[in-house]
C-alpha cells in the first residue's frame, strides 16, 4: 500500500462521519429538527413530525428476492420506510410489527403503499437473510440490502444515521446503533412525514395515510 503524506481514516469512520454530518445539516433549522429536539429532550413519545425537509427517497439497492431496485420501482406507491438490521434485539422487530399492523389496517388500499425495511448491516443481512426475516412480519414487507456504499448513500438521502459498535456480548461481536424513525414518502420520492413506533397507535398512522392516498 503506498504511503500517503497524511494518515487516512478508515472507510467505516468516514462513512459514519458523513452520515452524522448529513443528518445534522439536514435537520438543523427546520421543523423536523425542533420535533426531534423535543423528543430527545423530554423523553416524550407522543410526537409526530411532518413538513418539508431535505429528505428524499433515493437509493440503488437489492430487494429480498435478489432484484436490483431503485426508488423508481416504487414510484406508483407511497413508501413507508424504516432503517434497521435483522440482529436488532428490540426497536427493529417492534417497529416492523407496527408497520405490519398499519398495512393490515389499510385494507384494500395497502396496495398503494410500499412498506420498506432497509438494512444498515449489509455485511450480515444478505438477500437470503432479509428474505427470511421480512417474511416473519408481513408478506408485503420489502427488505432491501446492498453494498456498504449503497446503504450509506441511501441513509444519507433519508438523512438518517447508523454506527457499528463493537460489543463482545453481541452476535458476531458487534451491533448497529441507528435511528428509529418510520419515513412516509410520497410516490415521487419526496418527504411527507416521519413517525415513531409508540408515538401513535397504528390506527392513527393508517388513518393519516388513508387521508393522503
Amino acid at each position: 500500500m503506498p504511503t500517503e503524506p497524511h494518515e487516512t481514516p478508515p472507510k467505516s469512520q468516514l462513512l459514519r462521519s458523513i452520515l452524522w454530518a448529513a443528518a445534522f445539516t439536514a435537520l438543523a433549522g427546520v421543523a423536523i429538527y425542533s420535533g426531534l429536539e423535543m423528543y430527545l429532550g423530554n423523553g416524550s413519545k407522543n410526537v409526530r413530525y411532518s413538513g418539508e425537509a431535505a429528505i428524499r427517497s433515493e437509493f440503488s439497492l437489492t430487494d429480498h428476492t435478489g432484484q436490483d431496485v431503485t426508488q423508481a420501482d416504487y414510484s406508483d406507491r407511497w413508501q413507508m420506510v424504516f432503517f434497521g438490521f435483522t440482529n436488532c434485539p428490540d426497536i427493529c422487530p417492534t417497529t416492523l410489527a407496527y408497520m405490519a399492523s398499519v398495512i393490515d389496517l389499510l385494507g384494500d388500499d395497502a396496495v398503494k403503499v410500499a412498506p420498506i425495511f432497509i438494512t444498515v448491516d449489509p455485511e450480515r443481512d444478505t438477500v437470503p437473510v432479509m428474505a427470511e426475516y421480512v417474511s416473519v412480519f408481513h408478506p408485503r414487507l420489502i427488505g432491501l440490502t446492498g453494498t456498504e456504499v449503497q446503504v450509506a448513500e441511501a441513509a444519507t438521502n433519508f438523512r438518517t444515521w447508523y454506527e457499528r459498535t463493537e460489543d463482545d456480548s453481541a452476535p458476531d461481536g458487534y451491533f448497529m446503533a441507528h435511528g428509529g424513525y418510520v419515513y412516509l414518502m410520497r410516490p415521487d420520492g419526496a418527504f411527507e412525514a416521519v413517525y415513531q413506533e409508540g408515538g401513535q397507535p397504528p390506527e392513527v398512522l393508517a388513518q393519516d395515510i388513508l387521508e393522503k392516498l
